[in-house]
């Protein structure tokens, strides 16, 4: 059969439910004689009659019963599947796969597990933590954030905030006890938490500015995690250093349970992106996502 068999097939199933040409052409909007001239290469391609025609009615073969039976549970099902596409396209709905970096978690990502489930009950969250770079096609994703510098350059991506800071930090107990480093330099005498990438495995040499210009120093220390939640536990706790994100420490060091050092040579940069794949069809739930975000992170 050709490509125009779903037509055809969708005409044969309105003339045997309206019992008559002109009112399924009707509903159609072609002509009784297009709509039979239909039916006709629809039976030859068959082989088989599925109508009987009169001048007042018409009504189906024996084959053309079995054949109906057969086909409309189907076209039903299709009609079912296209009208729900149609409300997902208007409203939030399905399962949001999102893959987010593991330093975002408490200060960005947990609340989407209460206020955005909340304002939106039929919305699933799907949340894949994962330090690496991630191909949202790929891997069946929604949408994921990372920073600006990590992202692909073929996919759409919205800034989170306009800027973000790094922070060292370090505990009350751990400066009595060494000092404060007053250079990045000074970083080769210090206890230094190390941050070891999850997706390549690479450890990660802190980074600095000075006159806008960037260097990377390979500090050294007893402990390496691939997790800024442990790193951050561990400075808390006196073991050494710690290289990671303002928002992640801000609550800490207010509250004097970190203390924040080399800040004129940890200036602003580029923060995190939320991205996905396509700005073609956004779907609803990727459009309510990015507003949440936006208004969360304005406040």
């Amino acid at each position: 059969m050709r490509d125009d068999a779903p037509a055809a097939l969708r005409a044969f199933h309105l003339i045997a439910l309206r019992g008559s040409f002109t009112r399924a052409a009707t509903e159609m909007d072609v002509t009784p004689s297009a709509l039979s001239q239909t039916m006709r290469q629809l039976e030859e391609r068959l082989g088989v009659r599925l109508l009987q025609r009169s001048t007042r009615r018409v009504g189906l073969t024996e084959a053309g019963q079995q054949f109906l039976d057969r086909i409309a549970p189907a076209l039903t099902a299709i009609d079912d599947a296209i009208e729900d596409l149609r409300q997902h396209a208007d409203r939030p709905a399905g399962t949001l796969r999102i893959t987010v970096p593991r330093i975002v978690l408490d200060w960005l990502v947990a609340p989407l597990q209460v206020e955005f489930l909340q304002r939106w009950p039929e919305l699933k969250l799907d949340i894949d933590v994962n330090d690496g770079l991630v191909d949202l096609v790929a891997g069946g994703y929604d949408a994921g954030i990372r920073l600006g510098e990590r992202l692909a350059r073929d996919v759409v991506a919205m800034p989170l905030q306009r800027q973000l800071r790094s922070m060292l930090v370090g505990s009350p107990a751990y400066f009595a006890t060494h000092g404060k480093p007053q250079h990045p330099k000074d970083l080769q005498q210090h206890v230094c938490i190390r941050n070891r990438y999850t997706s390549s495995g690479a450890i990660y040499r802190w980074e600095f500015a000075e006159r806008q210009r960037w260097f990377e120093i390979d500090v050294d220390g007893p402990l390496i995690v691939n997790d800024p939640a442990l790193a951050i536990r561990a400075a808390c706790d006196g073991v050494g250093l710690a290289h990671t994100l303002e928002p992640a420490v801000r609550e800490l060091v207010a509250q004097g349970a970190l203390e924040s050092v080399l800040e004129r040579w940890l200036p602003p940069y580029e923060g995190f992106f939320l991205y996905y794949p396509s700005r073609f069809q956004v779907p609803p739930k990727v459009r309510v996502l990015m507003d949440y975000l936006r208004e969360r992170l304005n406040d």
